[in-house]
């Protein structure tokens, strides 16, 4: 009993030993753990025990009584996330570009019985698979499309190894590509490319910025046009307005006038006036011949001032006769009409008079 339980102590110290330095080769049968009887599994971590050379059953964490001789501890899987180094390696693009491209694999073992019995060594077998993959995947993109789609092509590389690593007890968590090396002479033609599209840019912004700055200065002109038509119909509608409201002012004047000069003639020594009136516009119209043009229409006697009074007095006497019975049937039916009528034709006429 006390031998067996040293050899379970050394057991148990050489385990330490070897998991500190942490250089533990997980399938030499030298670096297992012996069969003590009494066993203590660490957290996180699953022993396969085959009872006779066959599976017998895993380990869990804490306390565990095993039969010794029949019972052997044969694989030692730890359950914590895993980080592989992915090497570098080359890869050709769809548009035939050499690159170096490297990446980090992030995976878990799910199940200890797989990954024991499934695969001899389930990390060399995983980074392998990374690598054709990732050869597989790149084969498919060009080396615009390599830079921009990352983080599909991460996702690609992912699900490629879950498929093929269900079988070995092993689930990828997630792949990350670090470096991607291009050739320098691939580097110059993108550098070169990304000037030109740069300047490309400038050009297209610039004359965008042109073509925005003719579009304005057109509205504008359209706008500003539209301003001055508006304007000037306002100002021809207000013109035609004042003209309008002239005219009417000036045609009611002349009425009032009118009916005040009949008004006026009918009164005592009307002629007299009207005779005086008549002598006042010919002498002032007969003082503004040839002041405006060369052409001057002159009557027979044009110093006879006696001779045009009295023929303009002839016409307006003998139209005087002619309204009389007229303006007297106005006069006792009230009706203005008719006096209006008159005096209008008395303004035609006395009018005539002074043009001739």
């Amino acid at each position: 009993m006390l031998a067996r339980a040293a050899r379970g102590t050394g057991a148990l110290v050489l385990r330490g030993f070897v998991q500190a330095s942490g250089r533990a080769p997980r399938r030499a049968s030298s670096g297992l753990p012996r069969n003590t009887v009494v066993l203590f599994v660490p957290q996180q971590e699953a022993w396969v025990v085959e009872r006779m050379g066959r599976f017998h059953r895993i380990l869990e964490p804490g306390l565990n009584i095993l039969i010794p001789v029949l019972d052997r501890i044969r694989y030692v899987q730890s359950l914590k996330e895993i980080v592989i180094n992915v090497p570098e390696q080359s890869a050709v693009t769809l548009d035939n570009v050499t690159l170096q491209i490297d990446g980090v694999l992030y995976l878990r073992i799910m199940d200890p019985y797989k990954a024991s019995y499934g695969v001899e060594d389930p990390e060399y077998a995983v980074t392998q698979l990374a690598q054709t993959t990732m050869r597989s995947e790149l084969g498919k993109l060009s080396l615009d499309k390599v830079f921009r789609e990352r983080e599909s092509l991460n996702a690609s590389i992912v699900d490629a190894i879950n498929q093929a690593a269900d079988y070995w007890g092993i689930r990828c968590l997630r792949y990350e590509i670090k470096d991607i090396h291009v050739p320098p002479r691939v580097k110059e033609s993108m550098q070169m490319q990304v000037e030109a599209e740069r300047r490309k840019r400038a050009t297209v912004l610039e004359s965008e910025g042109t073509r925005e700055s003719a579009i304005n200065v057109a509205e504008g002109k359209k706008q500003a046009q539209i301003l001055a038509s508006e304007a000037e119909k306002a100002e021809q509608i207000n013109q035609a307005a004042g003209e309008a409201s002239a005219v009417l002012a000036k045609a009611k004047a002349k009425a009032e006038a009118i009916r005040i000069m009949a008004a006026a003639l009918t009164q005592h020594n009307g002629d007299a006036a009207a005779s005086l009136t008549v002598a006042e516009q010919y002498v002032s119209a007969f003082s503004k011949l040839a002041k405006d043009s060369n052409t001057v229409l002159l009557p027979s006697n044009p110093g006879d001032v006696t001779s045009m009074v009295a023929q303009a007095m002839g016409v307006y006497g003998a139209l005087t006769k002619a309204q009389m019975p007229r303006a007297q049937n106005s006069v006792s039916s009230g009706s203005s009409r008719d006096v209006k009528g008159t005096n209008a034709n008395l303004d035609e006429e006395i009018d005539r008079v002074k043009l001739s």
